[in-house]
C-alpha cells in the first residue's frame, strides 16, 4: 500500500482468473526436483517504492550472497501482479517475490506458493495479525516483509494559523469534525483522504465494526456500526470539510496534504518519504487517529516474501528470506525505506529510533488488515468505486451492495 490502488486487470483478465485457469498444474506438482548442493542462482522479483527500497533489498541480497556463496538476482517489476500471473501461467516464476495480502489467497489456493512457515526463524516474533494474513488452510505460507499503519497527519503551520494548539489534536469524531471546520478556509479544506476503504476502513473499526467476521468467512458489511461510520464520513463531505484528492486535483491524500490544499490527511508511514522527497518545506506532525464510538481503529498494510512452489531452490530461498527478515535488515529497511518492522519484538526499538513515527508504530497493536479472502479483490475494487460517489449516495445501500457481492464470493471461498 503506497497511497494508490493496485491495478486489477491483466491483459483483459484479472490475475485470479488467469491463475484459476492454470491452477490444476500447480496442485499436481508441488515443485521441481530440489537442488541440494553446489552454487544456487535465485531470481528475486520485487515491486519497489523507489530507489531507496531497491538499493536496500539489493544490498541485503548481496550480503546473503557473500555469506552463502549463492547468487540472488533482484529484478524490479513494472507490474508485479501481471508479471507473476504470466510467470505462473508460463511455468517459469521467479524463486522469491513480493506477495500482497489481496493476492495471497489466490496464489495459495492455486498451489503457486511453497509453504515454508515452519522454517521461518523467530516466527513467533512476527506480529500475529500479519502472519494471519498469510495463513491459508491453517498453514503459514510466507514471512511478512514489513508493515505500515495509518495516522492523522497535521500541517502544523495551518494548524497554528487556525488558532489551534497541541491540546486541540482531535481525540474523537466530534473533535475531528470541529477542527476540520476551523481549518476549512482560504482555499484549504480541513481534511482529505483517498476514497478507498483502506482509509475509510479506519472509521468502520472506530465505530466498532468491520466488513467481515474475523476469519473472513461471513460478510458483516451491513452492521449498524458500519452504517454509522459511513454516514459520518458522508456528513464531513456534505459539510465541505472533507474532500477526496480528485476534488483537489491531487492523485492521493499525501499530495493534497503536501501541496497545502488540505490541512489534515489520513495516511501511512510511507508519507514520511514522500514528504521528504516532494514536499520538504511542508511542516507536519503525525498524531493518532481519533477514536469513534467503538474505540481506537486504524489499518495495517503488508506484503510477504513468497517462494514459488515450482522453484528448485526452496532451501536456499528460505535461507535468503531469513536473512532479509533478520532483525538488523528489518531495522535497516525501516530506516531507509520508511516502513515499520513486521516483527512486533522490534517495534519499541523502532519507536526509539523514529520518535516522529510513534503514532504509526502504536497503531500496529490494534490495526485491521484489509479484506484478503480469496476472490474478494474485485468486490472490494467495486466498493471503492462506489465510495467515490458517497456524498450523493445512501451509505446503507452502498454497504448493502457490498454485503450482497461479498456473500456471492465468500460462500465458495474455501477460507
Amino acid at each position: 500500500m503506497r497511497g494508490k490502488t493496485l491495478p486489477l486487470a491483466v491483459c483483459g483478465l484479472t490475475v485470479s482468473l488467469l491463475l484459476t485457469g492454470c491452477s490444476s498444474g500447480f496442485d499436481e506438482d508441488s515443485g521441481k526436483e530440489q537442488q541440494k548442493s553446489g552454487k544456487q542462482e535465485l531470481k528475486v522479483l520485487i515491486a519497489t517504492s523507489g530507489n531507496a527500497e531497491t538499493d536496500a533489498v539489493k544490498k541485503a541480497a548481496a550480503g546473503w550472497e557473500k555469506s552463502s556463496g549463492n547468487t540472488a538476482t533482484v529484478d524490479i517489476a513494472q507490474n508485479i501482479d501481471q508479471q507473476l500471473g504470466q510467470a505462473f501461467a508460463g511455468n517459469n516464476p521467479p524463486d522469491v517475490f513480493y506477495v500482497s495480502t489481496d493476492q495471497f489467497g489466490t496464489y495459495a489456493k492455486a498451489g503457486s506458493l511453497y509453504p515454508y512457515g515452519d522454517k521461518i526463524k523467530q516466527a513467533d516474533a512476527f506480529s500475529p495479525a500479519l502472519t494471519s494474513a498469510f495463513t491459508y488452510q491453517d498453514k503459514l505460507y510466507c514471512a511478512p516483509k514489513d508493515q505500515s499503519t495509518l495516522g492523522l497527519a497535521v500541517n502544523t503551520d495551518l494548524w497554528k494559523k487556525a488558532g489551534l494548539t497541541e491540546t486541540d489534536y482531535p481525540k474523537t469524531w466530534a473533535e475531528l469534525e470541529s477542527v476540520a471546520k476551523k481549518l476549512t478556509k482560504d482555499g484549504v479544506v480541513g481534511v482529505s483522504f483517498n476514497a478507498d476503504y483502506s482509509q475509510i476502513g479506519t472509521f468502520f473499526k472506530q465505530a466498532g465494526g468491520w466488513l467481515t467476521n474475523a476469519d473472513q468467512t461471513k460478510m458483516t458489511a451491513t452492521a449498524k456500526s458500519n452504517v454509522e461510520a459511513l454516514t459520518y464520513v458522508k456528513k464531513l463531505l456534505k459539510e465541505g470539510v472533507l474532500k477526496f484528492p480528485k476534488q483537489l486535483d491531487a492523485g492521493w491524500g499525501g499530495e493534497a496534504f503536501g501541496k497545502g490544499k488540505a490541512a489534515l490527511t489520513i495516511e501511512g508511514n510511507w508519507l514520511a518519504g514522500a514528504m521528504a522527497k516532494d514536499f520538504p518545506k511542508t511542516p507536519y506532525k503525525i498524531v493518532p487517529l481519533p477514536e469513534g464510538p467503538g474505540g481506537k481503529g486504524t489499518m495495517a498494510f503488508t506484503n510477504c516474501w513468497g517462494i514459488s512452489a515450482k522453484s528448485k531452490h526452496h532451501d536456499a530461498a528460505v535461507d535468503l528470506i531469513n536473512e532479509l527478515t533478520s532483525d538488523s535488515n528489518q531495522l535497516t529497511f525501516a530506516r531507509t525505506i520508511g516502513v515499520m518492522p513486521s516483527k512486533q519484538t522490534l517495534i519499541d526499538q523502532y519507536k526509539e529510533q523514529n520518535p516522529k513515527s510513534q503514532a504509526w508504530a502504536d497503531g500496529s497493536a490494534y490495526a485491521q488488515l484489509p479484506v484478503n479472502a480469496t476472490g474478494m479483490r474485485q468486490v472490494m475494487a467495486e466498493f471503492n468505486t462506489s465510495l467515490e460517489q458517497l456524498a450523493s449516495s445512501d451509505p446503507a445501500k452502498l454497504l448493502g451492495d457490498l454485503q450482497k457481492n461479498g456473500e456471492s464470493v465468500l460462500g465458495g471461498s474455501g477460507r
